[in-house]
């Protein structure tokens, strides 16, 4: 019997010793898994809640985030997207696509997402409730930028308080509201 414990143990121990640890890095081109929730803390950014082609014909104001899961300015970029959910709530239709579904894709017309996309990541695309393109931009596109165009779009007012991307360490952001002290 003592035998057959030592075996066992020795055969637990033995697998743990095979499992490798899991590595994230957002300044590599790894992929990690979905990068909203490890890099922004906030895993509800996909799948969007919305369509292109149901923001327009509700004349909603639409933005396009295109990006890949193992890019690393995509990773980097993760929280300024969440920090617009959390600007916008539901006053917007936030729409973050990961280009992989539409690499080579036959363009079906403006109501297809692909239509935007220039094939390079991430990139920025704010539409009107008619479909007009107020922002189309490439790489790393400031917070307040972003925000003016939804404003020009929706003909809501920017947000009265501020975000700031807070690192936790080296994989880790949240966007937090500045002077707001309630929970999401």
């Amino acid at each position: 019997m003592h035998k057959l414990f030592k075996s066992i143990i020795i055969a637990i121990i033995s697998m743990f010793l095979l499992i490798s640890p899991a590595h994230a890095a957002r300044d590599t081109n790894s992929f990690d898994g979905n990068i909203f929730p490890i890099y922004a803390g906030n895993g509800s950014l996909v799948p969007p809640q919305s369509t292109l082609e149901n923001s327009i014909k509700n004349n909603r104001t639409s933005v396009l985030i295109f990006y890949l899961d193992d890019n690393a300015s995509s990773k980097e970029y993760a929280p300024v997207v969440s920090g617009l959910r959390l600007l916008w709530t539901s006053s917007i239709d936030l729409i973050p696509l990961t280009t992989d579904e539409i690499q080579g894709k036959q363009i079906e017309g403006e109501m297809d997402p692909a239509y935007y996309w220039h094939g390079k990541v991430p990139q920025t695309v704010v539409l009107n409730g008619n479909g007009e393109i107020l922002l189309d931009e490439e790489g790393q596109v400031p917070i307040d930028k972003i925000n003016d165009a939804i404003s020009k779009a929706s003909g809501l007012n920017p947000p009265d308080f501020d975000i700031s991307i807070k690192s936790f360490n080296e994989y880790n952001s949240d966007a937090s509201k500045d002077g707001y002290n309630d929970p999401r």
